[in-house]
């Protein structure tokens, strides 16, 4: 299976976004407040978002 999300979905790939909240935990030094704290929310959120897709095309595959 390939972690890229269809292109039709306008979903990042989970593991794009996944890496971009590493670089972000680590630019921070794990500590995530007012605006860096915002940003890593809806990371997250983006990450659930892509996770849900990536498992929703496994399973229309199968």
């Amino acid at each position: 299976m390939s972690p890229t999300a269809p292109a039709s979905t306008g979903v990042r790939p989970s593991e794009v976004v996944n890496e971009d909240i590493r670089r972000l935990l680590l630019a921070e030094g794990g500590w995530l407040y007012g605006e860096t704290r915002e940003r890593y929310e809806l990371l997250r959120a983006e990450w659930a978002v892509a996770t849900a897709a990536e498992r929703q095309v496994v399973a229309e595959a199968a």
